[in-house]
């Protein structure tokens, strides 16, 4: 399968979990932490723990600065509202299930098919005068930069360039194009119509 379809179908997903009912939500949010647990279990649990700090604010924000019934009666002014705690379970579990989902696809799609496809899907901007090419190749750098950065460690940019003899050095960058079939182009042009459609109903 191309990755820019690869790409357009994990889009189409993260997108459609932030149109789900709240009924449906968390179906769908335990099957992205099933499959993030079996496919990815690493990275998905250090995604999640980066934004745990992220997770909490939106708890907090919106359980209590939302107005509506106090959840607990005896400190009405204190406690969170019933609203607020509804809103900020279903906000937090589509970020949940979107960390999980990137943990799933920087799993299992390398980083120049990733770069490829998104190149793939960029190329109708080629027409407003944005040439792909240079946009996948500068998200490569910058993916590629940040996964060797050295971490723990205070340092220039310049130091990613450094070897251990102090020379400085810079891997060939390489983008990997892959030919689009007419496959691939039928199940996105399905994919992109289905979700205008669910967008726009």
């Amino acid at each position: 399968m191309h990755s820019g379809l690869i790409l357009l179908l994990w889009l189409a997903a993260v997108a459609s979990i932030q149109l789900l009912p709240p009924q449906a939500l968390g179906a769908a949010v335990l099957v992205c932490v099933a499959l993030a647990a079996l496919l990815a279990p690493r990275r998905s649990w250090r995604l999640v723990k980066r934004v745990r700090v992220l997770l909490i604010a939106i708890a907090a924000l919106f359980a209590w600065f939302t107005p509506g019934e106090a959840l607990f009666f005896d400190w009405p002014r204190l406690g969170p509202s019933r609203e607020g705690v509804v809103l900020a379970a279903v906000h937090a579990a589509r970020l949940l299930a979107v960390v999980c989902a990137v943990g799933i696809l920087l799993e299992r799609l390398s980083l120049e098919r990733l770069v490829g496809g998104l190149h793939a899907l960029a190329r109708p901007l080629r027409l407003i005068g944005v040439p792909p090419e240079r946009l996948a190749l500068r998200l490569l750098l910058v993916l590629q930069y940040v996964e060797q950065s050295p971490r723990g460690r205070a340092g220039h940019w310049k130091d990613w360039l450094v070897d251990e003899t102090g020379q400085q050095t810079a891997d060939p960058v390489v983008l990997r194009r892959e030919r689009m079939g007419g496959i691939d182009v039928l199940v996105a042009a399905c994919v992109f119509g289905a979700l205008l459609w669910w967008s726009l109903k």
